[in-house]
């Protein structure tokens, strides 16, 4: 039997996408190939929030999981900071 770790990332909620979701998204930095400078890139992932915990602007820990929908493959682990909302 083999133990697959799941992936663990960390992101900000920027939409309340409907009942039960959220979307996600997660800033990195890449160096360019050929000038060496760092280029801000994004995802946007769809997520699992089964208790409507996270708001727009919180921290959130996801995971990976099973498809759920079309778009979310994503399950909501814990609110890591709550966002301030103005």
């Amino acid at each position: 039997m083999s133990s697959k770790t799941l992936k663990t990332k960390r992101g900000v909620v920027v939409s309340k996408s409907g009942d039960k979701s959220v979307r996600v998204q997660i800033d990195y930095t890449v160096k360019h190939p050929m000038y060496g400078k760092y280029i801000k890139r994004r995802t946007k992932l769809g997520v699992h929030d089964p208790q409507n915990a996270a708001g727009i602007g919180d921290t959130v820990e996801i995971t990976e999981c099973r498809p759920v929908s079309k778009s979310k493959s994503w399950r909501l682990v814990k609110v890591v900071a709550k966002g301030i909302i103005d």
